[in-house]
């Protein structure tokens, strides 16, 4: 028992990490769901665009350039929010807005198209091989458990994304709730037409929400690509249908269980990982998918759709 604790303590951690990474692309994918129930599966390539402009911001710097870290990450990351937020921005105007009253499938198959336009793309300009992002952030903290000869180790780059994202959660949260585009977003969610009815601007807060989601997704691409090293074009497509099952595991709809979808999610895989395979990691959280559909097709926060009649 003394020898599985630390190991358990260790996953434990790498599960919030990547949980943390998971939940800000699900935000995305809940926020506009919750608004104009639609899927973006565009989403997750946004993400992708947010670890390339990083890495182009970090090339221009230069990592010998003499500018503290911090203020170096907080460069990164302020360029690919703005960058991705024209993105997500022109992703709603150009594949969503023109076929807001079309059948659910038609703006389905525009994302979708939308998504591997953008893979191509970022592929065309970048290049389709990885590429290697500068160790900017390296050391870690290790932590003591029982005998002194087991050793938890928490990078520092996996602590900032996990410091990264409790600060996000929190400013999404007291946005949403306190301030005026918030509240109008929530009456949009429960009822678009009314809100329309009501005087509010529904397409500015439709754009806005994707514009949102844009920020966050990018967010979470800068972090992971300092956390892991190395991007790809093709990024996006696997981390956007995780982050996915993670707003279905929470409730899609519900910004609080695209938090709670995230973590379980990036904790299933990490265990999986660590005491089956590594190989298996992408069939638990899968079957983790299939489960909830099954048994409770909310998810866990999720509420029952109330037909209006």
């Amino acid at each position: 028992m003394s020898e599985l604790l630390p190991l358990l303590t260790q996953q434990l951690f790498n599960g919030l990490s990547l949980g943390a990474i998971y939940a800000l692309i699900a935000i995305g994918y809940t926020m506009v769901y919750g608004i104009i129930g639609m899927i973006n599966f565009a989403h997750g390539e946004i993400y992708m665009i947010g670890a390339y402009v990083g890495l182009v911001t970090l090339s221009a710097i230069g990592v010998g350039s003499g500018l503290p870290l911090p203020l170096m990450v907080l460069i990164m990351l302020i360029m690919a929010v703005l960058v991705t937020a024209v993105y997500g921005f022109a992703v709603e105007k150009i594949a969503y807005a023109p076929l807001r009253n079309s059948p659910r499938l038609v703006p389905l198959i525009s994302a979708i198209g939308m998504s591997i336009f953008l893979q191509n793309w970022v592929a065309t300009g970048q290049g389709a091989r990885d590429m290697a992002v500068p160790a900017l952030i390296t050391g870690s903290v290790n932590f003591t458990l029982g005998s002194s000869d087991f050793t938890v180790t928490a990078p520092y780059s996996r602590i900032l994304i996990i410091v990264v994202t409790v600060l996000m959660m929190i400013g999404l949260t007291l946005f949403i709730k306190y301030s005026r585009t918030g509240q109008a977003s929530r009456a949009c969610s429960q009822d678009l037409r009314m809100a329309n009815l009501l005087g509010i601007d529904t397409s500015r807060i439709i754009s806005i929400t994707f514009v949102i989601g844009a920020m966050l997704a990018a967010v979470g691409g800068v972090l992971i690509a300092l956390a892991i090293g190395k991007l790809n074009p093709f990024i996006g497509f696997i981390a956007g249908i995780k982050a996915f099952t993670a707003a279905v595991l929470g409730g899609i709809g519900s910004i609080p269980g695209a938090m709670l979808g995230g973590v379980l999610l990036g904790l299933a895989e990490t265990f999986a990982a660590a005491f089956i395979s590594s190989q298996y990691k992408d069939i638990v959280a899968f079957l983790l998918l299939v489960l909830i559909l099954l048994f409770r097709p909310t998810g866990l926060l999720g509420k029952p759709e109330v037909e209006k009649v």
